[in-house]
């Protein structure tokens, strides 16, 4: 029996009308993605040795998105088959993505140690936040992440360390190039010139120049309370360091490669202008992963104590997230276009301002790609763009309060991905990594209380200072 035959007759005519799948949903399907996100928020703190299995983790995710995958198939037909076919291939090209960086940068290994002092600290993160730019916030994290560490390896008190290399280095950094961020290139491919996100240097400047600042003064508070309350010189012990030197260098042509990939994939090179075909761009990046891990000698990647266990970590995790997070984007698609109500409440957003905090605060949760991609139309909607091939390059050509609000759901999806642990693929994998190293690593909402405390201020000066 196929799906269209199983389609709800209520469905099938909202479908006859040309409507989308957003407008029929109901909002309890919302509840899925909500229990999944409260699951990896509370089981870690009430479970944590169960939770650390990942085929466990793989039991919460089945649990709560094969309900909403056979819902949207047997209830509304072949639209929610082609919605779940769609994100499933989101999902493939997010990971493949993650995996090839994951992979290439673990095999370069930094030999040696810097000081692991304040200053060094911050000249790593504010590295990150520039090369993020380049090779992304996924590459520059996982090729700094392991340095960073063994810098620190003498520090009593690490956390604060890895919260605002995830702040810095995995999401705010990642703001002035397509290469960065998914959203950015998402954008990118809807026609945003590859040069425009560096009109955005004010707001990355200050956001990642004030969260060095912050970082720096906190790390030498905290240096300084180790130096009284333990035997010896603190400073003089994380001073102590190896020769500098890299090994796998081979592996930045493979980084090289992977932004070749990106670039070619956007631009459409060989394939007349148009973007390649689904599984081209993913098999390029995988196959560049599996050349670097061949090439590669065992013992650099045992050097960077390498494991498959962080993005495996991710991508069941992820799995979940992108099927039960469906709904809740259709939803909001349809409620921003004007189609639908919820809670018997219109969508209302038109200034720039209500764009940043409302991209932002849904990046925090949802993955922040397909938010970009939301918010960005219902832009190009408010300015009457219609929603045809490059429409976000024909949204920035009218200029004025168009470019402003955009720029504002671009800054939104990146920098409040750093909110929580599930705002951007990064977080979650660099937090694995700590934790495989030693590192004390916050709960979810323990890293909340973190980003409440110094990005929500934070944001709000952006907002103060850029768009109103």
């Amino acid at each position: 029996m196929s799906p269209t035959s199983l389609l709800h007759p209520a469905v099938a005519a909202l479908q006859a009308r040309g409507e989308s799948l957003g407008v029929s949903l109901e909002l309890w399907t919302v509840v899925p993605f909500a229990l999944l996100l409260l699951a990896i928020a509370i089981l870690p703190l009430v479970a944590a040795h169960w939770w650390e299995r990942n085929a466990n983790k793989g039991k919460v995710v089945a649990l709560f998105g094969l309900p909403v995958a056979a819902y949207l198939v047997f209830h509304h037909g072949e639209a929610g088959f082609h919605n779940l076919v769609e994100k499933g291939e989101e999902y493939v090209s997010f990971l493949a993505l993650l995996a090839a960086l994951y992979v290439i940068s673990g095999g370069i290994y930094i030999k040696g140690s810097l000081s692991g002092t304040p200053l060094v600290n911050t000249a790593i993160l504010g590295l990150g936040a520039i090369i993020a730019n380049a090779i992304g916030t996924t590459g520059a994290s996982v090729l700094l992440i392991r340095p960073y560490l063994r810098a620190n390896a003498k520090r009593h008190k690490q956390t604060h360390l890895v919260v605002f290399f995830i702040f810095v280095v995995s999401n705010c950094g990642g703001l002035l190039t397509p290469l960065g961020d998914p959203p950015l290139f998402l954008g990118f491919l809807k026609g945003v010139p590859f040069t425009w996100t560096l009109h955005l240097w004010k707001e990355w400047l200050l956001v990642n120049g004030v969260l060095l600042v912050v970082f720096n003064l906190w790390d030498q508070v905290v240096l300084n309370a180790e130096e009284l309350k333990y035997q010896g010189s603190q400073l003089a012990e994380v001073q102590h360091h190896a020769k500098f030197g890299i090994e796998g260098g081979h592996n930045f042509l493979f980084l090289a490669g992977v932004v070749a990939v990106i670039v070619g994939s956007g631009a459409g090179f060989g394939n007349g202008g148009n973007p390649w075909h689904f599984g081209v761009q993913e098999s390029a990046m995988l196959g560049l992963a599996g050349w670097s891990y061949a090439m590669t000698k065992a013992t650099v990647r045992h050097h960077n104590r390498f494991t498959f266990g962080p993005v495996i970590e991710v991508a069941v995790l992820f799995a979940g997230i992108f099927v039960t997070m469906g709904p809740a984007l259709l939803i909001l698609n349809a409620w921003s276009q004007g189609q639908r109500e919820v809670l018997g409440a219109a969508f209302t957003l038109s200034e720039p301002w209500q764009f940043f905090w409302a991209s932002g605060m849904l990046s925090s949760f949802l993955d922040n790609a397909p938010t970009y991609l939301a918010f960005s139309a219902t832009a190009a909607g408010l300015e009457h763009v219609p929603l045809e091939g490059a429409f976000l390059g024909k949204l920035l050509a009218q200029g004025g309060p168009s470019e402003l609000l955009l720029a504002a759901v671009a800054c939104g999806s990146v920098f409040m991905g750093a909110n929580t642990y599930i705002g951007n693929g990064p977080n979650f994998m660099v937090k694995s990594i700590a934790e495989e190293n030693g590192v004390k690593m916050p709960s979810f909402f323990g890293y909340m209380a973190y980003s409440v405390a110094i990005l929500i201020p934070l944001f709000v000066i952006v907002t103060l200072l850029f768009l109103v």
